[in-house]
């Protein structure tokens, strides 16, 4: 999705240049949250100030939201029935591939060193035996900080974010509603409130894109609050792969079966909210964030730490699936296909016309 951003906006709009695009990608991919939905909002804020950001997300966003509200709902009505369960079960397996292909991604990225796969390691063994996320997190960024040597960090080009607003009025603003709206949540409609502030939490902390999520929600979601067992999330997941949007979209599904309509929407903005504000909040300043050889270190070992959560999950996710040769064969099938950097939704539509046939 990134990368068709950027054809639109720096090749067919020339509404940025190539190096300011790089500049906000780098931006996104440091800063947790959705790196497309906040690369949507750099774009706006870049051209059209903070109304731009505003309209930028929520166009990007909407579209999703409504597909996979939609999705939710055909889903709650239909999961039970034989092709309907057939096709689940096969694209359980895909959903294996796909997050086991996520870790190689991630870890191809993120581990350099021995030293990150030690703390890549280490995360995954604490979240294997139920140590909370942000635990693993605060242990991970200290150890980066730790056990890194000297790094160098990027100079970003002079001015590249010269034209971008400060933010202080519109957060002076925004952090107060985002307060009282949560503040009214809870005295008016506690288990909404839980469901805002989950996913408020999963987002301000996913560092290094949308996959990062992934544990964190499937912690808080199946092993905490058991709203839905490991199974179900995993469909949330397969039905977010044939929406446009993010793989955060998957709050939506969670929302909506657990707290209907109202709970997709709450879940969903939730989500989204820590991704926009800290795109506006930290952009204008990002070349100091960027240059801080301690913030460097730090994010380095939490971008491990996600590595090795995201393996956990595979795995646990792995146990899930009622394993036969066929699965066994969409897996590997749909993790070549993947290395081969076939287009994903095509990869889960051919799952599902496969799984018909073949598990039926």
């Amino acid at each position: 999705m990134v990368a068709y951003i950027r054809r639109r906006t720096v090749e067919q709009e020339r509404w940025l240049t190539g190096e300011s695009f790089d500049a906000g990608v780098a931006l996104c991919q440091t800063i947790p949250g959705a790196t497309a939905m906040q690369m949507a909002a750099y774009v706006g804020l870049a051209t059209r100030g903070l109304a731009g950001a505003a309209v930028s997300f929520a166009g990007f966003g909407l579209p999703a939201f409504a597909l996979m509200l939609a999705l939710s709902a055909l889903y709650e009505r239909l999961h039970n029935m034989p092709a309907v369960a057939g096709a689940l079960g096969g694209l359980q397996a895909i959903i294996v591939a796909l997050m086991f292909n996520a870790t190689l991604a991630f870890g191809k990225v993120s581990l350099k060193q021995w030293r990150h796969f030690l703390i890549a390691g280490l995360a995954a063994a604490l979240f294997g035996f139920g140590v909370h996320p942000l635990v693993d997190i605060g242990v991970a960024s200290i150890l980066g900080l730790l056990l890194n040597g000297r790094r160098t960090t990027p100079t970003p080009p002079a001015g590249e974010t010269a034209t971008l607003p400060h933010p202080a009025r519109f957060l002076s603003l925004a952090l107060p509603a985002v307060a009282a709206g949560l503040l009214a949540l809870f005295l008016a409609a506690r288990p909404y409130f839980h469901l805002a502030a989950l996913m408020l939490r999963v987002d301000l902390f996913a560092f290094g894109g949308g996959f990062a999520s992934v544990p964190l929600m499937f912690h808080e979601v199946v092993d905490v609050r058991h709203w839905l067992d490991g199974p179900r999330f995993m469909d949330g997941i397969v039905l977010g792969q044939v929406t446009p949007g993010p793989i955060v979209i998957t709050s939506t599904f969670v929302g909506f079966l657990h707290l209907g309509l109202a709970g997709a929407a709450v879940a969903t903005l939730s989500m989204f909210t820590p991704s926009f504000l800290l795109v506006v909040a930290i952009a204008p300043y990002y070349h100091r964030l960027r240059t801080s050889p301690v913030v460097s270190k730090m994010i380095s070992g939490v971008l491990c730490s996600f590595v090795g959560m995201l393996l956990a999950v595979t795995i646990h996710f792995a146990r899930d699936v009622a394993w036969t040769i066929p699965h066994l064969l969409l897996a590997i099938g749909a993790f070549i296909a993947l290395l081969l950097r076939v287009d994903i939704l095509w990869v889960v539509l051919t799952g599902i016309g496969v799984s018909l046939v073949m598990l039926l």
